[in-house]
C-alpha cells in the first residue's frame, strides 16, 4: 500500500496508522492535518516530504517524514514508511534507583531515543558499572547469569549475544559499534538488569516487611483474644 497526494488536492492513506504517542503514551491513530500539496511536490521534486498528524488520543501534533516514490501526472506516490521526528521516551521506575544511577540511566535512554546507538552503548556500560559498584560482590556474576537467561529467552543468536555481553561487561577498550537491531536488544537487557537489581529487590523487601508486620499484628490480636477468654 502507498500514500497518495492527488492532483485534485486529495490525500489518500488507505491504511490506518497507529503509533505510541510520545506526549500521552497511548497507542493511538495518527490523523493527518497538514499534507504537502501536489503542485508544490511537482515543482520542487523533493526526495522526502513532511506530514503533520495529530494524536487521536490527546490531539498533540505528530511530525513525520517519508520518501517520495513517484511523481505522476495525476498524483504523487509516497512511501508508507513514516519516520517520526519525535519518538516515545523510554520509561523506567526511576524512583527505586540511587540518584547517580538514575542520572546515568536517564541519559542512556535518551541516547537510545535519539537513535545515537554508539553513544547509547557507551552510556550502557557506564550505567552498568555504576550500578554494580552499588551492589554486593555477587552482583557481577548474577548479572552475567541474568543476561545469559534474557538472551536465551529472547532467542538471540550467539554473535549478537556476544556483542551485548561485551557492551555490558567488557573491560578497557571501547564498546563495539551497534546497529539499531542490537541496540533494541541491549536496551531490554539493561532495563531488565536494573529492574531485577533494584526495583524488584526493593519491592520484594517492602512486601515482605508488610507481610511480617500484618502477621505480627494478627498474632498480637490472637494472643489478646486468648487472654481475654482465659480471664473470663
Amino acid at each position: 500500500m502507498s500514500i497518495y497526494v492527488n492532483k485534485n488536492g486529495g490525500f489518500e492513506q488507505p491504511e490506518t496508522v497507529v503509533r505510541e504517542c510520545p506526549h500521552c503514551g497511548a497507542q493511538a491513530q495518527l490523523v493527518p492535518v497538514a499534507t504537502p500539496s501536489y503542485e508544490a511536490l511537482i515543482e520542487a521534486k523533493p526526495r522526502h516530504v513532511g506530514i503533520v498528524y495529530r494524536c487521536a488520543a490527546c490531539n498533540e501534533p505528530r511530525f513525520v517524514r517519508t520518501a517520495v516514490r513517484t511523481l505522476g501526472p495525476e498524483r504523487v506516490e509516497l512511501a508508507t514508511n513514516l519516520v517520526e521526528i519525535e519518538r516515545p521516551h523510554e520509561r523506567f521506575q526511576y524512583g527505586y534507583l540511587p540518584e547517580p544511577i538514575e542520572r546515568a540511566l536517564r541519559e542512556t535512554l535518551q541516547c537510545y531515543t535519539a537513535g545515537l546507538h554508539n553513544a547509547f552503548a557507551s552510556m550502557v556500560r557506564r550505567t552498568v558499572r555504576a550500578a554494580l559498584k552499588n551492589l554486593d560482590a555477587n552482583a557481577p556474576r548474577q548479572w552475567r547469569e541474568l543476561t545469559a537467561d534474557v538472551l536465551r529467552v529472547g532467542e538471540v543468536d550467539a554473535a549478537t549475544a556476544d556483542v551485548v555481553e561485551t557492551v555490558l561487561f567488557g573491560m578497557g577498550e571501547d564498546p563495539p559499534e551497534l546497529d539499531a537491531d542490537v541496540a533494541a536488544i541491549l536496551i531490554e537487557v539493561v532495563k531488565d538488569l536494573l529492574y531485577q537489581g533494584y526495583v524488584r529487590t526493593a519491592k520484594l523487601k517492602a512486601a515482605i516487611r508488610m507481610r511480617r508486620f500484618f502477621a505480627g499484628e494478627s498474632g498480637n490480636v490472637t494472643s489478646i483474644d486468648r487472654g481475654r477468654r482465659e480471664l473470663a
